[in-house]
């Protein structure tokens, strides 16, 4: 099963010929541990709380593909200007909340403002894993989503059709509910237009996860805004406090060699 899930490539969307299939990449290791030996391991898991006796359970550690190092993309300045000059205007709301709340693309699109309550400042909804997720209203969100009420009578972000579609009843002109398809989609316009490189709609979540560390420093609070089951998940932004360390090794060092250079009495 392993071995048939590697073989396969990354589905895209349209018709393509066999050589156009040939042509697409491989999908990842990290797909393949997701799809096929967690997916396992969790049926394993299940049967034995069933009462289930395995003589020969797999080494499921031993079995999973190496998977590279997530890397940790941070938006530059003149990149997020880039952006906002090629920004469609309908969908400048969506995106300036996904940069302030390092929330993931499909929590953002189907946000509802049954989530939202403006009285208590406060986002709740039901995350990865289905956890409960408290997000703050801060005074940069509320901006965003206040004048957005009315807009939609459920979800709170939506976009204003461009072209009429009478298969989709949809009518040039008109605001609808963003959808998932959808915001990948003007992402990847976005993206395009405004000649920014190299960073994919997940590395929203990573510049705000880096930019939050390096103002606050403290890895327990950036866990908790990123909704991280496991704060090693959340480690891979340490390297931001890279700098505030030399800063405090080379603070150490100067406030010694003051002590040093202080005249000493004769003993």
């Amino acid at each position: 099963m392993v071995a048939w899930r590697r073989g396969q490539r990354v589905s895209r969307r349209g018709k393509r010929t066999k050589e156009q299939v040939q042509a697409l990449p491989l999908i990842s290791n990290a797909t393949v541990n997701r799809s096929t030996i967690k997916v396992l391991q969790r049926l394993f898991t299940f049967a034995k709380a069933e009462k289930a006796v395995f003589e020969d359970e797999p080494e499921w550690e031993k079995l999973l593909l190496a998977e590279p190092v997530e890397r940790v993309r941070e938006l530059k300045i003149e990149e997020a200007d880039a952006l906002d000059d090629a920004m469609r205007v309908d969908y400048e709301p969506f995106f300036d909340f996904v940069r302030a709340s390092g929330m993931r693309l499909k929590e953002c699109v189907t946000l509802r403002w049954s989530e939202v309550d403006f009285g208590t400042r406060q986002i709740v909804r039901t995350g990865k894993g289905g956890r409960r997720v408290v997000f703050p209203i801060t005074a940069a969100v509320r901006e965003i989503l206040f004048p957005l009420q009315g807009q939609h009578p459920e979800f709170v972000f939506t976009y204003v059709a461009v072209y009429g579609n009478k298969r989709l009843r949809r009518v040039r002109g008109q605001r609808y509910s963003l959808t998932y398809t959808g915001a990948k989609t003007a992402w990847q316009r976005l993206r395009a237009s405004s000649g920014v490189a190299n960073f994919r709609f997940h590395d929203f979540r990573h510049d705000f996860g880096t930019k939050l560390l390096r103002d606050s420093g403290n890895l327990k609070l950036v866990q908790k805004a990123l909704n991280h089951r496991d704060i090693k998940s959340t480690l891979r932004y340490a390297h931001v406090l890279d700098e505030d360390v030399a800063v405090a090794v080379e603070r150490l060092a100067e406030s010694r060699k003051k002590s040093r250079s202080k005249p000493r009495k004769a003993s």
